[in-house]
């Protein structure tokens, strides 16, 4: 997900099964990772980006930071409770761990990230930053997650607008159905509910 505000341009989670958009993608300010699973870090992809960008700054969770460390790449780790400053525009850390997938699956680390004070990105996480929203990026599927806990996760939160991340591994007609529940319990709250298409752009 490509998020400018205020003239910076960040990009979330550069995984595995976006690669090729990652490949035409200039004037990045930041490239941001939540954790390491494949899906939302890819060190190839990351190697290109940077290559293209390269005035990108790299921001990241204690762990990402460690495998960054090894492959030798520059960055700024920003974890539960920090602050980075880009332009003025602050990217704050909440969280430290992925949420549960099962007792059998070590568990990861994940950081969520409240970008310029109003939009909160929780990677894989339903954690709560204690801080009032005006955009929420709703993870509404993943081997982790219920769609009921997303939705009460959102109602919780309050935000003014949400749109829902973490979506690719639904099927046309699961995603249908995600989105008109998910719609349904949080309109009827005041949440204005945004689905996106992949490559079109959003004023929020």
């Amino acid at each position: 997900m490509l998020v400018e505000e205020r003239g910076v341009r960040i990009l979330t989670d550069p995984g595995s099964w976006t690669r090729e958009e990652h490949e035409s993608l200039r004037d990045m300010h930041i490239v941001l990772f939540t954790h390491e699973h494949a899906d939302h870090y890819h060190l190839e992809s990351l190697t290109k980006i940077l290559a293209n960008n390269p005035i990108a700054k790299v921001v990241c969770n204690p762990r990402v930071g460690a495998l960054l460390d090894e492959a030798h790449i520059p960055h700024t780790v920003v974890g539960d409770g920090a602050i980075f400053t880009e332009k003025e525009l602050s990217i704050e850390g909440h969280g430290s761990d992925h949420a549960p997938i099962h007792a059998s699956i070590p568990l990861p680390k994940n950081t969520g990230y409240f970008i310029g004070e109003r939009f909160w990105y929780p990677g894989d996480a339903l954690h709560d930053p204690k801080r009032a929203m005006d955009i929420l990026a709703l993870p509404v599927a993943g081997p982790w997650l219920l769609l009921s806990s997303a939705i009460d996760y959102a109602l919780a939160q309050k935000p003014k607008i949400a749109f829902p991340v973490h979506d690719m591994l639904l099927s046309s007609i699961g995603l249908s159905i995600h989105h008109r529940v998910t719609a349904g319990a949080l309109e009827s709250s005041g949440i204005r509910w945004a689905p996106l298409t992949l490559g079109q752009a959003y004023d929020f």
